[in-house]
């Protein structure tokens, strides 16, 4: 079992290293789609598998297809692994979409949206109050 500070550097690594191969090494048309970017990498305790999440800017069609390149590239992108870091065996690598942006602008767009109408609700109560007097 590897240290939790080992477990976070091997994660940041192959956030690094999987972050330049989306940019520049892997060459399928499904992954140039969507925008994608790498948000987060978690690495089990044994450093055997790892979670690649991505977070994907374009339409459900666009993502659906930028997925399946992904899927597609697993292979590629964990042989890749294995020559550029130096660890006793590449981590079996998954992607999985992060929609945690897209809900986080949902919730500001929320509050922002109940934070306009507050002000015309305190105006009226003062309105009132100030009728009353």
């Amino acid at each position: 079992m590897a240290t939790s500070r080992r477990v976070s550097r091997v994660a940041e690594l192959l956030k690094r290293e999987v972050s330049q191969m989306l940019l520049q090494d892997i060459k399928d048309d499904r992954v140039g789609a969507g925008m994608v970017s790498v948000t987060d990498v978690d690495v089990s305790g044994d450093l055997q598998h790892a979670k690649i999440f991505v977070s994907i800017y374009g339409s459900d069609e666009a993502r659906a297809e930028t997925m399946a390149g992904l899927k597609s590239a697993t292979g590629y992108v964990r042989s890749e692994l294995g020559h550029r870091m130096r660890l006793r065996r590449t981590p079996e690598v998954v992607f999985l979409e992060d929609r945690s942006i897209e809900r986080g602008t949902r919730i500001l767009s929320l509050l922002n949206r109940i934070q306009q109408e507050r002000p015309s609700e305190n105006l009226l109560a003062d309105a009132e109050s100030e009728a009353e007097s």
